[in-house]
């Protein structure tokens, strides 16, 4: 038996503070990247759900945004990497405007980063070895998807499902509409949730020389 929702939801009253961390420039790397990893690390120490989870915003040429969840699966010093259909809304979005920008949030340890910047395409031969790591029936379903497309209904899907596992076998090839995507940084942004919403906020900028740190009010 479902419980009762309530009655009412008073939203305004829904409040946390903030107390587990501090954050100053003096403590970073002067690397974005290498103080990602290290924050990331962190994330899957604490055993944060789905701690490469993150909100990937996306617009198109008429400047109208969407967004989505989408799984990290590299980080080096180019940038940061995720897989999809590229026929997908946000594939076509990309192709049309590529820039984009990326949240994290690691509830259980009060801290998000943000990252915007230019969006290509990942090399090929690392899109066939991540897609040929991934479990045979998700190898299956990127052939059977048409990802963002409006289908009849489930059985549909299902049906399309089947006849690609029937057709393909127990080697599916990674099929062409499929790939990766580099988001490659041109800002970085690091916050501390702090008590009386007085938050830490570190954002690194991209320069001709190298990253600018700098301090953002919260």
């Amino acid at each position: 038996m479902q419980p009762s929702p309530p009655t009412e939801l008073n939203l305004a009253d829904l409040r946390k503070d903030y107390a587990l961390a501090s954050l100053d420039a003096t403590d970073v790397s002067a690397d974005p990247i290498e103080q990602f990893r290290k924050w990331l690390a962190e994330a899957m120490t604490a055993k944060c759900p789905e701690p490469t989870a993150m909100s990937l915003a996306t617009a198109n040429l008429q400047g109208r945004p969407s967004s989505r969840i989408v799984l990290l699966k590299e980080v080096d010093p180019r940038g940061l990497v995720f897989y999809t259909n590229y026929e997908s809304r946000k594939g076509a979005e990309l192709a049309a405007n590529p820039f984009a920008a990326i949240l994290f949030h690691w509830v259980e340890l009060e801290r998000e980063v943000r990252v915007e910047g230019r969006v290509e395409r990942a090399e090929a031969a690392a899109a066939d070895a991540y897609f040929a790591s991934r479990p045979l029936l998700s190898r299956i379903g990127a052939h059977a998807s048409p990802q963002s497309r409006e289908i009849a209904d489930r059985a549909w899907l299902e049906r399309e499902f089947a006849a690609a596992q029937a057709r393909l076998g127990d080697a599916p090839a990674r099929p062409p509409h499929w790939g990766g995507y580099r988001l490659v940084p041109e800002c970085f942004e690091f916050w501390q949730g702090r008590r009386s919403r007085l938050h830490d906020r570190i954002v690194y900028s991209r320069t001709a020389t190298g990253w600018r740190i700098g301090r953002l009010a919260p």
